[in-house]
């Protein structure tokens, strides 16, 4: 039995008043979830552990089976591994945004959705003004990129600026923890965080006067650091798994290459995969169904729910909603049952954007499992209600892995 886990990153949401009080998954046209939901069984998983913030790199790591309080370092060097950097000993890495700030606020946390071409140029510019030897500034995917700091903590509190929407953002700026621990060989967390903050502040002035916002108006104007952290102790999940001899991870966005680039997950490339709506559906349904059959597991993730959500677009969010199902799952399903091999279909957000709050929400989020054979339950449709009344009921932290590897 090969597994095959397709994920739409920050799909599941609350009842919004413009859609009759429905959230977008009970509005969305989805025949296809539906029939994965009435042909298979389904429930509903807590992703974030106690403690932690309900991030995707978080969630995402938590699906895949890891125990978040052994292996958790931010996404700073799960950014790095997706783009090759191959951090050192004392490097603290951390995600780097370009977000636009607007009125003594953070208007949006992507800098007005760069293109990756236009992100490259801006962090060239910054690292080229702001990089020493112990500061590096390094390209990464749109408006991810990645602030490498030789010799800096991580036991800083940042602002993931997609949770803070229209705050004022002096007030989100980096603080050191509380009680946090000075390591040899590092700068103390105060230090850390008021370098972080000089560089935040230093970016707005590189970027003010960069060709791209003069010739525009100022919409990238400030980097926003957050997530910091050291190299994670991951084991690939062949070694978890045995079922898994070889898998494959397929996304737009940097943060889940990097999980699948530690979980020793081959990372697919896809032509046209951009983390929007605008994202090549149809290129990402036809690379997995060629991942499959050369590997035991892959992870297919799509964005452009999430994108939605933090943008605070219903109707975007229900669209994105329409294309992975018809674009994404319909084909996938299609293909797969003329195969005479079998292969269980897994179906999940990994938390909920909702669209009205614009932020990451940690409850538990609907999942959906399909196989040939498998005895269906009552469950008729794909949401957030119904999933919660299936067969697997209410599963823990981690252990939706364990149950999806189960099935063989």
């Amino acid at each position: 039995m090969k597994h095959l886990i397709i994920l739409g990153d920050g799909m599941s949401d609350y009842p919004v008043a413009c859609l009759g009080g429905k959230t977008p998954l009970e509005y969305a046209s989805t025949p296809s979830f539906d029939t994965i939901a009435r042909d298979g069984c389904n429930g509903c998983l807590s992703t974030i552990p106690d403690g932690f913030q309900a991030g995707s790199e978080v969630a995402n790591t938590s699906i895949l089976g890891y125990d978040l309080s052994d292996v958790y370092e931010g996404r700073g060097p799960l950014e790095a591994a997706s783009i090759g950097y191959e951090m050192q000993p004392h490097d603290m890495a951390m995600r780097c945004n370009i977000v636009t700030l607007s009125d003594g606020k953070i208007a949006n946390h992507h800098g007005g959705h760069l293109s990756t071409a236009e992100g490259a140029v801006l962090i060239e510019a910054l690292d080229k003004a702001l990089g020493s030897e112990k500061v590096k500034f390094i390209p990464g995917i749109q408006y991810r990129h990645l602030l490498v700091i030789e010799g800096g903590s991580k036991y800083i509190e940042c602002a993931p600026p997609h949770d803070h929407p229209g705050e004022e953002w002096r007030e989100c700026l980096v603080r050191p923890m509380a009680d946090a621990p000075v390591e040899a060989g590092r700068m103390t967390p105060a230090e850390t965080a008021a370098l972080v903050n000089d560089l935040v502040l230093r970016s707005q002035d590189v970027l003010a006067r960069h060709p791209f916002n003069t010739s525009r108006g100022v919409v990238a104007n400030s980097i926003w650091p957050w997530s910091p952290g050291y190299r994670p102790a991951m084991r690939p999940l062949s070694e978890m798994f045995p079922a898994i001899r070889s898998g494959a991870v397929i996304t737009a966005v940097d943060l889940i290459k990097g999980i699948g680039r530690y979980a020793g997950l081959n990372v697919v490339e896809v032509d046209g995969a951009t983390g929007l709506a605008d994202t090549n559906y149809e290129g990402k349904a036809a690379a997995a169904i060629d991942a499959l059959r050369s590997h035991d597991f892959v992870f297919l993730h799509i964005e452009a729910t999430d994108e939605a959500g933090h943008d605070g677009d219903v109707d975007l969010k229900v669209k994105a909603i329409e294309f992975l199902d018809r674009r994404i799952v319909r084909p996938i399903l299609d293909e797969l049952s003329a195969w005479p091999e079998p292969v269980a279909v897994a179906l999940l957000p990994d938390h909920a954007t909702p669209v009205e709050l614009r932020v990451h929400k940690g409850e538990p989020v609907p999942f959906a499992i399909w196989y040939k054979g498998i005895s269906p339950d009552s469950v008729s449709a794909y949401t957030e209600k119904d999933c919660a009344a299936g067969a697997y009921g209410h599963l823990g932290v981690g252990e939706f892995m364990r149950e999806f590897m189960k099935i063989n």
